[in-house]
């Protein structure tokens, strides 16, 4: 055979490896049993920090970062920049990552994060980093697309130097994020990004993070998997975009009992793991090579938010009801209002004020024509309807089944304990099962005083049991049951 031929065939083979490549990452949860002395805390602290995060959301006039707010909540990724290894918190409601950075100074950061499950903290010491420079299109993104001229200024480059082109070298001025509670200021460096614990292992070369040596309420930097430029997703992409352009996770279910240890880690998966999908009657649901099916959504364009993945709610079905969501859970408008996001970073879904209403009124109607009504832990826990069980009964009876009805005629079936969570509650004297629905009131939606945003979030918690597949060629979100731990093993 010609050479010439032999290496064109070889060539082609590669490519065709290539393009159904994947990277397997694990994900670990972040529970602190140190920081909460009963459920009823953890629950409070989450339900809490959850609404904070959403509001947040809401309510941003400038890009921010959005961090995870909870040690609850939070799964974390490792990866290396040079020569040191990190952890992250992993998170799709952003699009930067960020690290911190001897020396570091972090206020109100005590007690923020529980060290056995976040392995490599940092700060680090990078002394291979180089920094972006204030005419590099990274610079541009961070500061809001301004133009290199103005950032060079502000770098203080004099008037000639920006007029002839020659201020290549002054570094790109610092940038400052704001979150919910707390904020840091930073500057983008680049180094190479290995991510050794995948299978395979993995390197991108001039990977763009941002360096903090300050931060208010946040000691552990953030991945952002969001829709931006600077996003982790967006930078592998450049070199490969057949693991950038796809991912998924798989959320291994937990409980807020502290006392339970996940044995495994969540797989994140970059790339396509199957060489082809086969299509069903409806093109939004599709079967893998393996027979699980993937319920498929559209993502909306949010023109205010860019970054956000956001979908549309139709409806919920609460048993045999079937509650129609309000239009702007359905669609963006123009101004960026309106429309649910998916969000890795945030615990418990949001859904606007007289929607969840309507939810919770017919929820109460089912269940609470069998079991008392539990506002003591509502008030302790942050979370409503909860109700007092039976003392005979092992396990609540008559909780309705929930079904999200997505855009695209798409369809989610949410197992019982992603959204109605059963616990003991012990005040003393006696033991008593409780229950309480997992979904939470976000507020009234936009009107002339609310800089507005998503009406509605669906949280990590209410995602758990599902491989979440984020299609960023297609422009669409997919969802399939799945047992992540298992999955964990096949991939593994």
């Amino acid at each position: 055979m010609d050479s010439s031929v032999f290496f064109f065939i070889f060539f082609i083979l590669l490519q065709i490896s290539l393009s159904h490549s994947s990277l397997i990452l694990p994900l670990t949860h972040s529970l602190s049993p140190t920081q909460y002395n009963t459920t009823h805390h953890l629950l409070k602290s989450t339900a809490a920090r959850s609404a904070t995060r959403f509001h947040h959301h809401r309510n941003r006039n400038h890009r921010q970062v959005s961090l995870p707010l909870t040690p609850g909540s939070d799964y974390t990724l490792s990866f290396s920049l040079g020569s040191q290894t990190i952890s992250l918190y992993m998170d799709t409601g952003s699009d930067i990552v960020w690290i911190p950075f001897h020396p570091f100074d972090c206020i109100l950061c005590e007690g923020k994060y529980n060290p056995i499950s976040v392995p490599n903290p940092g700060p680090l010491n990078l002394t291979s980093a180089t920094p972006i420079t204030c005419k590099h299109r990274a610079c541009s993104a961070i500061h809001s697309s301004a133009p290199s001229s103005d950032l060079c200024a502000m770098a203080k480059c004099s008037l000639e130097e920006i007029e002839t082109g020659d201020c290549k070298s002054s570094p790109c001025p610092p940038f400052y994020y704001a979150y919910g509670d707390g904020s840091f200021i930073a500057r983008l460096y680049e180094d190479t990004l290995s991510i050794p614990m995948s299978t395979p292992s993995f390197n991108l070369k001039k990977f763009t993070f941002g360096v903090a040596h300050s931060a208010l309420g946040e000691p552990i930097g953030v991945a952002g998997f969001g829709r931006g430029p600077l996003s982790l997703p967006a930078q592998l992409a450049r070199d490969s975009p057949d693991i950038g352009n796809y991912f998924s996770y798989c959320l291994i279910s937990h409980s807020f009992d502290t006392t339970h240890v996940l044995r495994r880690p969540s797989p994140l998966i970059l790339g396509h793991r199957y060489s082809g999908e086969e299509k069903s009657k409806n093109e939004l649901t599709m079967n893998d090579n393996n027979g699980v099916v993937y319920s498929y959504t559209p993502m909306l364009e949010n023109p205010k938010h860019p970054y956000f993945y956001c979908v549309g709610l139709e409806a919920i079905s609460m048993g045999k009801r079937k509650i129609q969501a309000p239009n702007s859970m359905k669609r963006v408008d123009r101004k960026g209002n309106g429309g649910m996001v998916v969000d890795s970073g945030t615990t418990f879904t949001m859904l606007p004020a007289k929607f969840y209403d309507s939810v919770v009124s017919v929820f109460d109607t089912r269940v609470g024509a069998f079991y008392k009504r539990a506002s003591e832990v509502e008030d302790r826990t942050g979370l409503s309807p909860c109700y007092y069980g039976d003392a005979n009964e092992k396990f609540f009876r008559n909780v309705p089944q929930l079904v999200l009805h997505l855009g695209g005629n798409s369809t989610v079936v949410m197992p019982r304990r992603n959204y109605f969570y059963e616990f003991l509650e012990n005040d003393g004297k006696v033991k008593r099962r409780v229950g309480c629905m997992m979904l939470m009131n976000g507020g009234a939606v936009a009107d002339e005083e609310d800089p507005g945003g998503p009406a509605g979030l669906l949280g990590n918690y209410q995602q758990q049991g599902f491989e979440v597949v984020y299609d960023l060629e297609k422009k669409r979100i997919g969802f399939a049951r799945r047992q992540c731990a298992s999955l964990w093993d096949s991939l593994n």
